[in-house]
């Protein structure tokens, strides 16, 4: 097992996590009374059949909507009292989200798209240049900068969500099924760039399908009907 890089200091910590929906008189629940602790530098995978609550964990942890009940603690701070600005803020100071369906902005370029959560964090325009430019070169579509979205295959615009993601040097990575459009080579390279940045202390939390992807994190959660229904090592851990 890799060493925690800082300690198995507790990052995340939920407690009677639960989420639901309401549509007149019906509820749906798809969390239930999770609880669950993520070390800082922990690389951990969910896993789970459709349905189980993957996504909707992932989107909860960070912090793009708040929890119907239950506790959730960032780094101690309460994010499940914070206000949704608060929120917001916490998330773009230190998360990086690759979403299934790319969320790439569709009226910008890739070097715009790039470039966006650089301007969040207020990072000068130099830095900004050469950040960009580092991340257009490493994923091999500096070719593509100037192109938009809508002109990009389905992998290409992977590709590009996963570079934004990291181009923040995020402190918590979020991927929802990040090597879902790629080919293997593609995707086998993107694993191998997030064993490096937790290599270097970033916590990064997966969702795949793949037993394969999986095997490059260190824990695997299983989600069944919203409830956590075990934990397993992975084979990497």
């Amino acid at each position: 097992m890799f060493e925690n890089p800082a300690g198995n200091r507790s990052m995340i910590r939920l407690r009677g996590f639960t989420h639901f929906y309401t549509n007149g008189f019906m509820k749906t629940i798809v969390l239930r009374g999770i609880s669950l602790d993520v070390d800082e530098g922990e690389f951990l995978t969910v896993m789970g059949p459709s349905g189980a609550g993957k996504s909707t964990l992932l989107h909860l942890l960070g912090m793009l909507d708040a929890a119907s009940e239950g506790l959730y603690f960032f780094d101690d701070i309460p994010v499940h009292d914070l206000p949704e600005k608060q929120r917001t803020r916490l998330h773009q100071q230190n998360i990086g989200f690759v979403f299934q369906s790319y969320h790439l902005i569709d009226d910008l370029t890739v070097y715009e798209n790039l470039e966006t959560p650089l301007l969040y964090q207020k990072v000068n325009a130099a830095e900004r240049k050469s950040l960009v430019a580092d991340m257009l070169d490493r994923f091999g579509i500096f070719a593509k900068k100037d192109l938009f979205p809508a002109q990009l295959s389905g992998g290409q615009q992977q590709l590009v969500a996963v570079a934004r993601a990291m181009i923040i040097r995020p402190r918590l990575l979020l991927a929802d099924e990040p090597t879902g459009n790629l080919n293997s080579e593609q995707g086998e390279e993107i694993m191998r760039l997030f064993r490096e940045l937790n290599r270097a202390g970033t916590t990064i939390i997966q969702v795949t399908h793949s037993e394969k992807i999986a095997g490059y994190s260190r824990r695997i959660v299983h989600l069944r009907d919203g409830w956590i229904a075990g934990y397993q090592q992975a084979a990497c851990g």
